[in-house]
């Protein structure tokens, strides 16, 4: 029994040590999500959820506690940079302006094997995310429904269909120079990225009317519109 103990205590300690360093790449970007922020300071879309929004979805689905409405609980922002197997610059680049859309610090995704005919190295930069909570994710979502949406070339509304099944939206961006933060004159490239809205809302039905009462603009066909 003794050799036992022995021969667990090591394999317990490091997968301790893994959990923990686990939970803090998890936590690390959230504690100081809202840092440099006024204290008390409230963003309009999270005042807007809790006066319009809240009781719109209870109106609407009928739920008899107020912990049952869906919320919104992150937005996930990830940029990849192909060309940064020629340039490993780019990535630095990239990571900066993206940096300055989120107003947070950004993680630099490195690959985990290498792929010869793709010329990746294993352990390569290759691209930028960060993950957004709280008033900050707030604050984003509403310059991107306000005033980067709408300066998207010839933009015609959200699709319905990129919901996952478990009430999270995910969109595509082309152009990272719809956001206002980041100067035309001052770029040299374009870069496109990814946004995951995260909702804890159960299906696709409930996600999507919260996003709506968050002014997403979806598109919609006739059949839907005469239906609501």
């Amino acid at each position: 029994m003794a050799e036992e103990d022995k021969k667990a205590k090591p394999a317990a300690a490091a997968k301790a040590k893994s959990s923990k360093k686990a939970a803090q790449e998890d936590t690390g970007p959230v504690a100081d999500a809202n840092a440099g922020l006024p204290e008390g300071y409230i963003a309009r879309l999270q005042q807007h959820y809790v006066d319009v929004v809240r009781p719109a979805m209870i109106e609407k689905f009928g739920y008899k506690n107020v912990m049952q409405v869906p919320r919104l609980t992150k937005v996930v922002l990830n940029m990849g940079v192909g060309e940064a197997t020629q340039d490993s610059k780019l990535v630095t680049v990239a990571a900066a302006d993206l940096q300055k859309i989120a107003g947070q610090k950004v993680v630099i995704t490195k690959t985990k094997k290498a792929i010869a005919q793709f010329k990746i190295r294993e352990n390569l930069a290759i691209g930028a995310k960060v993950t957004l909570r709280k008033t900050r994710m707030y604050e984003f979502l509403d310059r991107l429904v306000t005033i980067a949406l709408p300066r998207v070339r010839d933009f015609r509304g959200l699709t319905e269909r990129s919901f996952d099944g478990h009430g999270n939206y995910a969109m595509g961006i082309k152009e990272h120079l719809i956001f206002p933060e980041i100067d035309y004159d001052k770029i040299d490239r374009i870069w496109g990225m990814d946004v995951v809205v995260c909702t804890t809302a159960k299906t696709d039905a409930e996600a999507l009317a919260l996003l709506e009462l968050f002014n997403f603009p979806f598109r919609r066909s006739q059949q839907q519109k005469k239906a609501a």
